[in-house]
């Protein structure tokens, strides 16, 4: 098996790269993470299971991974702009808590959320315990990139070259979202401290040079990732509205900060938007699907992982019902076929010929650009393949899954049940209804059986006489 050097698609430069670490054997991974004043809905969630795979992906090529994820618990505003109420504060008056407890609350929902998509679970820094290194930062870039308005210390883009190119904000029309602010130099201009008003008093501020009042949304992130990852460092990560707007300015503060052209991230990646039927998946709306919308329809939150891989990360995934049934349907099929090596040896050798040719398909599909449709039908010709050692094939499909994190061999048939919140049964009244049923069935007692068939199809069973796949009912 020859191993395929990693090609990952540069937003910065539009064009595939070879992946070559900056610091030999090691890779450093930036991800943008969540502003914890609510529940991150699954078109967030698509994010980190696609940097959860790339980090995989990073490991299984060998390297040694850091990877950050951080948690934004002060200073991104209601708008995209410099104006409306800071998220976190927002939040907390309107659920009568503080800001802090909002903020605990909402990343310990996120953290949980990575835990059933078994995303691998990173550094998560907040960024209120990186102020102090923030306004460090506005000091050092005080003179020459930033002035000082009433409402607070702002980023001049002028003076950095070439603000916007990730965003080809030119062609793009990426700053059509930034709203003016009186006094801003440019429309662009951006946010270094944000002055508390005169008057008011907020649960998030801090005295600073400029005045008590909190940071900008876009500072915390170079600042965290130069203290936890040193710039340069390898590659940033985060969905494509970031492309626009936040890691532009990122890319400006880096330039400012660090005195260089570079943008401090070798590579820049971003997923595309979930979609749903109504358009993109927003929180602003206040009408989104959360994990555990899923979960209480009755999926298991690894459906929808799986949902994710079958698409490319840079491609638009719409969002249905039905696409998340055939993808726990799929995802079914494989528990079948690994339930079968349950009891093979752990440890065995992947070099084996009969699985050369889909081990090379495999090392193919992820290293170009992590596409994750076709590994999964490697996977699957792997768990297709007949007549070899079990220990052998178990191996294959571990090393596989190892990428894929689907966590094969820790799920069992039961845990992939339709089991929806508002059953009106417990899993053993339906049990025991489907053993007398069996039992009327064998007596050819067809009214009997009719009957107990009819009655749990009244309290939302469907039985799957018949089912392939061998599960024998489903909660609708």
């Amino acid at each position: 098996m020859t191993d395929a050097p990693l090609k990952l698609f540069n937003s910065l430069t539009r064009e595939l790269e070879t992946f070559t670490p900056i610091h030999d054997g090691e890779a450093r991974v930036y991800t943008c993470g969540p502003t914890v004043y609510n529940y991150q809905h699954v078109g967030n969630m698509r994010a980190y299971i696609f940097a959860d795979t790339l980090g995989r992906t990073l490991s299984h090529k060998g390297l040694k991974l850091s990877h950050v994820i951080n948690i934004t618990d002060v200073g991104h505003l209601t708008s995209d702009a410099d104006e409306g109420d800071d998220k976190m504060e927002k939040a907390a008056a309107a659920e009568g808590k503080s800001a802090w407890d909002i903020a605990r609350y909402y990343q310990e929902v996120f953290e949980a959320d990575l835990d059933r998509l078994n995303v691998r679970k990173p550094a998560h820094p907040r960024a209120t315990d990186y102020v102090e290194s923030m306004i460090e930062w506005g000091k050092a870039m005080q003179d020459k990139h930033c002035y000082e308005l009433d409402s607070g210390l702002y980023f001049d883009i002028s003076t950095v070259p070439d603000y916007g190119r990730l965003a080809r904000a030119v062609t793009e029309e990426g700053e059509a979202r930034i709203d003016a602010v009186d006094g801003k130099r440019n429309a662009a201009d951006f946010a270094i401290w944000r002055k508390t008003p005169a008057g008011e008093t907020r649960q998030m501020e801090w005295d600073s040079p400029w005045g008590k009042g909190a940071p900008g949304w876009h500072l915390e992130c170079s600042v965290m990732s130069a203290e936890l990852l040193g710039h340069p460092f390898d590659i940033h990560t985060g969905g494509i509205d970031h492309r626009e707007i936040h890691h532009p300015n990122e890319i400006a503060q880096n330039q400012a900060h660090n005195c260089s052209s570079d943008s401090a991230a070798k590579i820049w990646m971003h997923n595309n938007f979930l979609i749903d039927r109504r358009g993109k998946m927003s929180k602003s709306t206040g009408d989104f699907l959360v994990l555990q919308t899923l979960v209480d329809r009755g999926f298991h939150p690894l459906a929808y992982r799986m949902m994710c891989l079958q698409a490319h990360y840079r491609s638009e995934l719409e969002f249905s019902w039905e696409g998340l049934m055939a993808a726990l349907t799929r995802l079914k099929r494989m528990v079948m076929l690994v339930e079968r090596l349950a009891d093979a040896p752990v440890g065995g050798a992947i070099d084996h010929p009969k699985f050369a040719p889909v081990l090379e398909k495999f090392e193919a599909a992820i290293s170009d650009d992590l596409n994750t449709a076709i590994a999964l039908t490697a996977l699957e010709d792997a768990l297709a393949t007949k007549k070899v050692d079990a220990a052998i094939k178990r191996a294959v499909v571990e090393h596989m899954d190892g990428v894929l994190g689907l966590n094969l061999f820790d799920l069992t048939r039961t845990d992939l049940r339709l089991r929806p919140k508002d059953a009106q049964m417990t899993e053993a009244e339906i049990e025991d209804a489907i053993v007398r049923r069996k039992a009327a069935r064998a007596d050819k007692d067809f009214a009997t059986s009719d009957a107990i068939r009819d009655e749990l199809a009244a309290k939302g069973v469907d039985l799957m006489d018949g089912d392939p796949l061998g599960w024998e009912w489903k909660l609708s």
